[in-house]
């Protein structure tokens, strides 16, 4: 029997070609963590966005229920990680770990039965809709306006979507400025997404969204906290725009509870957060149960396969940090071109594969 041989996690620290922020944080590097498992002769290929601390809890305390199971038994190796994590918490640096090994043992999977990832989980679908993001609250409108045009008419992507609820929500007179800002930018035929990241209370959210609709915004991404799902709920009652959230969601309790508040108008799922692909179609199934569409948060190259396999898929976000990191740092990423983006069929996997000599000069934390 074929069985997993070695699991391998590094973490890579990126800078931001420019200061950025939305609604409730600032930042100026995003985080990389690359996880790698090992059987016969294939290596599978993983990642998450989360503190450097997630490399060394996946080559360590999650190498040890990993190394020496089946690499075609998915669900057990997964259900076992889960269980070592118990008192270490779901969530958080253990949830992104476990998520980062989950996506290597599917890509590894692939890879030893030597067929594309897409073809695997079965696709639902040839191309995945995706959305422009980025518009950070530290832009000017020079800036702004520049990303906006690359996406819409250099691109040609007809969706795009841009932070507000600058500094906790305490300055919507610019939140309506940038929001106009956008919507001349790419004119009228393309569709205008805002995200508050949590900004704002819920009836300053409700007074918002009612000024928004002079320029047609359609999506209308965390107003409150996720943590508060009667203000979702408010919000999206009183809102024509449609609410989403979900991007922190850890495991099916968290999506199935935000579901069944009506919180949301489509559950927003990220793979690198919520258990790897594994998490992420459970979610979907959650979502579908209660006839709602799901969209896929950031990690645009990594959602590709499972969100092409995904019938009650909406789109995944083509976010400009995570584009910028994946294309630099990984072999075989997509193209947007057209507003859809293509999973890989050509080869085994997910068909992405490290760039170590450029991933080097960023390392921080040494492979496990």
């Amino acid at each position: 029997m074929t069985s997993i041989r070695a699991v391998r996690a590094a973490a890579y620290r990126i800078p931001a070609d420019l200061p950025e922020a939305d609604g409730t944080l600032a930042w100026d590097a995003t985080t990389l963590v690359v996880a790698e498992a090992d059987a016969g002769d294939a290596v599978g290929l993983g990642w998450t966005y989360a503190p450097a601390a997630a490399a060394s809890f996946a080559a360590g305390t999650l190498a040890g229920v990993v190394t020496g199971a089946d690499p075609f038994d998915i669900p057990a190796v997964w259900t076992a990680m889960v269980r070592r994590v118990r008192n270490a918490g779901r969530s958080g640096v253990a949830g992104y770990a476990i998520s980062a090994v989950d996506v290597a043992l599917w890509d590894l999977k692939a890879r030893l039965l030597g067929t594309p990832l897409v073809r695997l989980f079965g696709a639902a679908r040839a191309e995945v809709p995706v959305y422009g993001s980025g518009g950070f609250t530290t832009y000017d409108d020079e800036t702004t306006a520049a990303q906006l045009r690359h996406w819409v008419h250099g691109q040609g992507i007809p969706r795009v979507k841009i932070k507000i609820g600058e500094s906790w929500g305490s300055e919507p007179a610019r939140d309506l400025h940038r929001i106009a800002l956008a919507r001349r930018v790419i004119g009228d035929d393309a569709e205008l997404y805002v995200d508050a990241n949590g900004g704002y209370g819920a009836k300053q959210a409700v007074r918002l969204e009612r000024r928004m609709r002079d320029h047609g915004v359609r999506w209308f991404e965390e107003p409150v906290s996720s943590d508060d799902l009667e203000g979702l709920r408010l919000v999206r009652s009183r809102s024509e725009a449609d609410v989403a959230a979900g991007e922190y969601g850890g495991d099916l309790g968290y999506f199935t509870r935000m579901c069944e508040a009506g919180a949301v108008d489509c559950l927003q799922i990220d793979a690198t957060r919520c258990g790897g692909y594994t998490g992420w179609f459970g979610a979907a199934a959650v979502a579908a149960g209660r006839h709602l569409p799901v969209s896929a948060h950031c990690a645009p190259n990594l959602h590709l396969p499972a969100a092409a396999a995904t019938p009650n898929l909406r789109h995944i976000e083509w976010f400009h940090d995570h584009v910028r990191i994946e294309t630099e740092l990984f072999a075989g990423a997509a193209d947007p071109a057209g507003g859809l983006a293509r999973p890989r069929t050509d080869v085994p996997g997910h068909g992405l594969e490290l760039r170590r000599d450029a991933a080097e000069r960023h390392r921080v934390a040494p492979a496990g």
